[in-house]
């Protein structure tokens, strides 16, 4: 196999934890902008809106599959690896898509899901066809269904079990997740080298990196559980000291649906380090446990425990993306009372989770979209949005499966919301038009006119958390508070002493999830005597008292970002 030169990216070797500072958008490709009107998004059309991701303040793109593929799990079933889906664009036009990211200083990740492969794809027509062939040992095969028993089945909706009759080869197969996505056989050193052959392949296209798919699942054992055995932890092993070694500044991101101590494990130590980054899971479903119940003592059980990652990683941190808000990080009387909040139909539910959009699952209040994404950004993590949230797109739960909130982008208030010129019968999935999210109403090209709209208060909070350094590189620390309704931390940062020449900063921040206004008095004996600033406007707030205390007012939902002390501040309103 043959590979192009690297496309390198310049600020690579002076910021090669870039991937700290920066915030990242989900976009998919299918959703994003059709340019050729055949009803489905493709490369080019979004390379014709880098230029508003730009503007937003976006540093990285997070591409869901793009490539060859029945399309049965949106992309995630691949059927070749190494070829683009044809209704997306060719190779040749993703090349494209890199340079111009580049141009615009930002990265550009994709997904890569290596646990399995559609049953379309050629390694497993091999397989089932030819079981003494050169592919008959690149999936798990049985005689029995009866194999890996401590193996929990993920998609409790869809599959009973983890094992799959094939009539062709005469034997069972096993599958984490659908049928027709049989498990790769990572004891096969083949199947190692083919997916070492793949990385290599789109980093040297220029791929900033790589979101890998259900990592915990590579390797299964009879006695475990399938989920972080030792072997997978030896294979991110070597795939970061490939990465590392050919491709400095690439970075790889774990998706591990589990407790942060386990997923902090996909991130390696110091000395052996894996991922660079890991998604938080479990913070992500007690931000909208605490909107509704008005407390904040989960949220602030789960910040204030201390989980070890090397030196050079850190956490995705985000409230939506292309799945489901999964519950399976909750206890069932957590998961029911979020049941009865956010999906009250049962058509908003899937699996073990809730298949809803942002905005309608907060009911569309600009108070809670903002507090939600205050707090996302304020979070230890990069931030993770996904396309439309920024404008506050709904969804439709009329859609099978996921597909409810993988509707096209609406840009305008034209047909197909400007998503298309295509004739509205021949788009991938309708686009939304119910009565509160109707794209008529609900679009990039209406919100860019109204100065208050949620699309400029995004970008606004974006631009302030840019020049805080404080955000993407400090700890953070939780405070204690005499309110049950309201969360505090502070994010420290030493400052860097590097050639970003990074100054030392505390920035207080303050979340009230009550539904009416609040007095709360916050303890910090070291702050003692310290003013405050607000990050936006830059208002002087009053000083901690002698005693290291502050008392504030609340609104309703409302928060504060604080700059604490004198020292160097920067903030306020993004032109």
């Amino acid at each position: 196999m043959s590979f192009t030169a690297p496309i390198q990216l310049p600020g690579l070797a002076l910021d090669p934890q870039w991937y700290k500072r920066a915030v990242f958008y989900e976009v998919m490709v299918r959703s994003f902008l059709d340019s050729n009107a055949d009803g489905s998004g493709d490369l080019t059309g979004l390379v014709s809106k880098l230029d508003y991701l730009q503007w937003l303040g976006i540093d990285a793109l997070w591409l869901p599959p793009f490539f060859q593929s029945p399309l049965r799990d949106g992309g995630y079933d691949v059927s070749d690896y190494t070829s683009i889906l044809a209704e997306f664009g060719t190779v040749d036009e993703f090349r494209d898509l890199v340079t111009k990211a580049h141009e615009r200083n930002m990265r550009v990740i994709i997904d890569l899901p290596i646990n399995h492969t559609s049953d379309a794809h050629e390694w497993f027509q091999q397989s089932r066809s030819d079981p003494e062939g050169p592919y008959g040992d690149f999936y798990m095969w049985s005689d029995s269904d009866e194999k890996y028993p401590n193996v929990r089945i993920i998609f409790t909706d869809y599959e009973d079990s983890n094992w799959a009759f094939d009539p062709v080869r005469r034997q069972f197969y096993f599958h984490r997740f659908f049928s027709h996505q049989p498990d790769l056989n990572y004891e096969n050193p083949a199947v190692v080298e083919a997916i070492f052959d793949i990385i290599r392949f789109w980093l040297d296209l220029g791929v900033d990196g790589f979101r890998l798919d259900a990592i915990p699942y590579l390797f299964v054992s009879e006695e475990g559980t399938g989920e972080g055995e030792p072997p997978t932890h030896e294979f991110l092993k070597k795939v970061r000291a490939m990465v590392d070694r050919d491709y400095p500044g690439r970075v790889m991101i774990a998706e591990a649906n589990q407790w942060p101590n386990e997923v902090a494990a996909f991130m390696g130590t110091d000395e052996e380090p894996e991922c660079h980054m890991a998604f938080d899971f479990p913070a992500m479903p007690r931000i909208f446990y605490s909107l509704r119940s008005q407390q904040a003592g989960e949220l602030v059980r789960v910040l204030s425990e201390h989980t070890h990652v090397p030196e050079g990683a850190g956490w995705g941190v985000f409230l939506r993306n292309h799945d489901e808000l999964t519950l399976e990080m909750v206890t069932e009387e957590y998961r029911q009372a979020m049941y009865g909040w956010y999906a009250y139909d049962p058509r908003m539910r899937v699996n073990v989770g809730i298949r809803r959009r942002l905005s309608p699952l907060l009911d569309n209040s600009r108070a809670e979209l903002e507090l939600a994404h205050a707090l996302l950004f304020s979070l230890q993590g990069s931030p993770f949005l996904y396309y439309g949230d920024e404008i506050g797109m709904g969804d439709n739960i009329w859609l099978p499966d996921r597909d409810a909130s993988r509707t096209p982008m609406q840009w305008t208030p034209d047909r197909n919301a400007g998503f298309s010129s295509a004739d509205p019968g021949k788009l991938y999935l309708p686009v939304v038009q119910s009565l509160v999210y109707n794209y008529h109403h609900v679009n990039v090209e209406s919100q860019l006119a109204q100065s208050r709209s949620l699309l400029h208060w995004i970008r606004n909070v974006i631009h302030v958390r840019k020049v805080h350094p404080a955000f993407g590189l400090g700890q953070l620390r939780v405070l204690p508070t005499n309110h049950d309704s309201v969360l505090a931390f502070v994010r420290e940062y030493p400052g860097s002493g590097n050639q970003f020449g990074d100054a030392p900063e505390t920035v207080l921040c303050v979340f009230s999830f009550a539904h009416n206004p609040a007095a709360v008095r916050i303890e910090a004996p070291e702050f003692a005597g310290q003013s405050l600033r607000d990050l936006f406007g830059g208002g002087d707030f009053p000083s901690f008292d002698a005693e290291g205390g502050i008392e504030l007012t609340m609104g309703t939902q409302g928060f504060y970002w604080l700059h604490v002390g004198e020292g160097q501040f920067a903030g306020g309103r993004a032109s």
